[in-house]
């Protein structure tokens, strides 16, 4: 079963990790969330930043590669 967190909780979840010099595994172990759950927030909060589009796993273009 799945826990609902807040979009406060998620908010600061992200830029924790997205700040810190841990892994989001270690960050996501700190704050007692799956890291698979962490990665999706953190994935969505670029996509939602319009830092790339949905679905995207770098931010190099197709011309880059």
């Amino acid at each position: 079963m799945s826990k609902r967190y807040r979009a406060e909780f998620k908010r600061d979840a992200v830029a924790l990790a997205l700040s810190s010099d841990k892994t989001v595994t270690e960050v996501a172990r700190d704050l007692g969330v799956s890291p698979e759950g962490l990665r999706g927030w953190v994935k969505q909060a670029t996509v939602d930043r319009g830092e790339g589009p949905a679905g995207a796993t770098n931010s190099r273009s197709p011309r880059d590669q």
